[in-house]
């Protein structure tokens, strides 16, 4: 691992801000394992995690999509729960959906419930929240909403939000993914992030972006606009 890494290196500048294509090229040209590497987005932010008015969460719909499969799981009842069928979930149900999840059943990565059965799924919030699975009003995953919400998380839509250390790590494709496909999503997700921006947050807010495949080196990305 050491002596690929080191051969990577080798014509990249790991000091150097990039320009968003240079980077994507860069990353591509680098990527040289027996996988479709993830490429993933690291954002430092000029903000106080521990202030509720400060925290970065939300969602992005990324033009090309993350390349990552998703399973949308839907917990819904009456005509929501045709309607969850049609939109193309790949587990519905009601009550007994929540009773399978806290027996420890999970098979899905997403989980979509409308807000009149929130308060039932409420009492499986240690289960589900160390996983990253409770459904949020923030990030789009408590609503009526049901076909649009799944075709969405289908598309790519994924939630964000910042870690204790004030950084966002987002998925923003896969190496194989064009060039151009790739750069698109970089570009929309840098956007997202700026717009995010509290307005309680002082000082420079978007102090650093890095974009990283699975296994190369992370790669400073310039920043255009300083916020």
């Amino acid at each position: 691992m050491g002596k690929r890494l080191e051969n990577i290196k080798k014509g990249i500048d790991l000091n150097k801000e990039y320009k968003v294509e240079e980077a994507v090229a860069l990353l591509k040209k680098s990527a040289n394992t027996k996988f479709d590497e993830t490429v993933e987005l690291h954002f430092k932010l000029g903000i106080d995690p521990k202030q509720a008015d400060q925290m970065i969460r939300g969602t992005v719909s990324l033009p090309h999509g993350t390349g990552k499969k998703v399973r949308v799981a839907v917990i819904a009842k009456g005509e929501k729960l045709l309607e969850a069928k049609n939109s193309g979930a790949d587990k519905i149900g009601s009550s007994e959906m929540i009773e399978e999840i806290a027996s420890g059943k999970m098979d899905f990565d997403i989980l979509v419930v409308t807000p009149d059965l929130m308060k039932d799924l409420a009492k499986l919030g240690k289960v589900l929240g160390p996983k990253g699975l409770m459904p949020n009003p923030k990030s789009g995953t408590v609503t009526f909403e049901i076909e649009k919400t799944v075709k969405e998380l289908k598309a790519g839509r994924m939630e964000y939000k910042n870690d204790p250390q004030g950084i966002v790590h987002m998925m923003c494709g896969k190496v194989s993914f064009p060039e151009a496909n790739l750069a698109e999503n970089v570009r929309a997700a840098i956007e997202t992030i700026m717009r995010a921006k509290p307005s309680s947050s002082k000082g420079v807010y978007l102090q650093s972006v890095t974009l990283s495949s699975t296994m190369g080196p992370g790669l400073k990305i310039q920043i255009e606009k300083k916020i």
